[in-house]
């Protein structure tokens, strides 16, 4: 099968990845995008006429990236200014506690021994050895494999030096999050401390799987703020790839992929016009092809996503507002006091919750927390929600009690905030921007063991047809679904050079090669 023209529907950081690795081979790329600037959920909003980050705040996983501009013959200094965080997160808690976690781990534990005690101190520096190791295990046997399996894992893990195959229950992949933080933690705020990367990818600590502590890990290794926000990275990632050859079409809006004798030929537009391709990566929810709104020949192409598996949606809050009486720096958390109630609220009963998890991204901050007295700042307020947004249309009174929930939670643990411009977006928001998703923000959650092997690879059922995005394998984050592009492309690549058998149907046709 020879693949010459590569169409990429979907400018998110998946599809960007991929561009620029197939641009940089020398394929004829054209990636065809709905919104009027590349970067998908790294999206930037311009409440008061600030533009500020709407999405995605948190830049970790610093190799991905490196290693993507590296394959494209560049260096990603050159094209981003990355400063390193050493507080990684500013917590706190209604009664008034607070707590820094640091990119170092001794200072880390320095801090936890003040706040819990030396007990807890020893039992932090021992959880992070545990990540440490959860992530060793699964980051090439894994995360880097192009598709997920109990098999695949295992034989990878033994390929890469590993004896003893009990050793894979060290990723504790039958025991829930909450379980094992339980077991780590004598101190409760910090089970709902660390239970809380879950969210990271969408998911409860309450049904995850333990073996997501790996982003604790992931997190440890380093945080850092990207100059102009995390749309930057994407302009610059959508930048390189146009000077390497690929097109870039915005404001295209794909009504369907066209198939013919059981593999991809191309694209049609909305307004009729066909682009041709033998090759087409999807770069968006993955539901969205198997529910129709890519045509009914790619409808069988995937698993079937379910609605009651779809992990946390958010309502967002993108404001200027004057801050006073917390010492806010550019991550931090504003705990709940019941952190079951909020995720049975979520999950369990499909509503906003009573009492939610506030995360806000101070975007004029740094380590020094200093920000312009008098001055209004930049801040991003999210907190979680239920993905049915496109079975209900959130109303302005729910906005409303939400974000005065929000606001009497940091209030409680010492943050005012002056109102100023502000533009909100919900679920409903959400599912209009990501088709199919019902506004969730993560793909599927990663609850069960299974979770992570039910995700789908890089090919789909369709010979030509590709998948990325945080809602395909190895899942949700922004270096994560950058290393879905760059499997996809691989994929691409080497079916170029070892083509995939055709269904017989295929073969008896034709399909045209482009």
């Amino acid at each position: 099968m020879s693949i010459r023209r590569v169409a990429i529907i979907g400018a998110g950081i998946g599809g960007l990845s991929a561009a620029l690795d197939l641009a940089s081979a020398g394929l004829h790329v054209t990636v065809l995008e709905r919104a009027a600037s590349p970067g998908g959920k790294m999206r930037q909003l311009s409440p008061g006429g600030e533009a500020m980050d709407a999405g995605p705040t948190v830049f970790t996983m610093r190799h991905v990236f490196e290693a993507l501009f590296d394959r494209a013959g560049e260096k990603l200094d050159n094209h981003v200014t990355l400063t390193p965080l050493d507080i990684l997160a500013r917590h706190a808690w209604a009664d008034g506690a607070q707590l820094d976690l640091f990119a170092s781990i001794e200072a880390s534990a320095d801090a936890i021994g003040v706040f819990a005690g030396t007990a807890e101190a020893e039992r932090f520096r021992a959880f992070s050895d545990e990540t440490s190791a959860i992530y060793a295990l699964l980051d090439r046997s894994f995360m880097q494999a192009e598709k997920p399996s109990m098999p695949g894992l295992a034989s990878n893990m033994v390929r890469g030096g590993l004896r003893n195959p009990l050793d894979m229950l060290k990723m504790r992949p039958f025991e829930t999050m909450w379980s094992a933080l339980g077991r780590s933690f004598a101190d409760p705020r910090l089970r709902q401390l660390f239970g809380r990367y879950a969210t990271y990818c969408g998911s409860s600590p309450f049904a995850a799987p333990a073996t997501l502590m790996l982003i604790a890990h992931a997190e440890q290794a380093g945080v850092w703020s990207v100059k102009g926000g995390m749309h930057a990275l994407a302009r610059a990632i959508c930048d390189l790839a146009t000077a390497k050859g690929a097109s870039f079409r915005f404001n295209a809006h794909v009504a369907r992929i066209m198939t013919r004798s059981g593999g991809v030929e191309g694209i049609e537009l909305a307004d009729g016009e066909v682009v041709p391709a033998s090759a087409v990566i999807f770069n968006g929810d993955y539901a969205a092809l198997g529910t129709g709104m890519l045509g009914a020949e790619v409808t069988a192409s995937v698993p079937v996503a379910k609605r009651e598996r779809r992990s946390l949606s958010a309502i967002v809050s993108c404001r200027l507002a004057e801050t006073s009486g917390f010492p806010l720096i550019r991550h931090n958390v504003f705990f709940s006091s019941d952190y079951p109630a909020e995720f049975r609220n979520v999950f369990g009963e499909g509503r906003v919750p009573d009492e939610p998890t506030v995360y806000v991204c101070a975007q004029d901050r740094g380590d020094d927390g200093l920000a312009a007295e008098g001055t209004p700042e930049r801040l991003l307020c999210l907190v979680n929600a239920p993905a049915k947004g496109d079975s209900h249309d959130f109303s302005e009174m729910e906005i409303t009690q939400c974000e005065d929930k929000a606001a009497r939670l940091m209030a409680r643990c010492g943050l005012t905030l002056k109102p100023g411009p502000s533009v909100t977006t919900t679920p409903t928001g959400f599912n209009q921007l990501f088709p199919a998703s019902g506004g969730g923000l993560y793909g599927q959650a990663s609850h069960g063991w299974q979770a992570s092997f039910l995700r789908p690879g890089s090919r789909t059922r369709i010979p030509g047809l590709y998948l990325a995005g945080g809602s395909v394998h190895p899942g949700p984050g922004v270096p994560m679904a950058a290393m879905s592009g760059a499997l996809a492309a691989a994929s691409v690549l080497r079916d170029l050079t070892f083509p995939r058998p055709l269904p017989k149907a295929a073969i008896a046709g034709g399909i045209s090669m482009l």
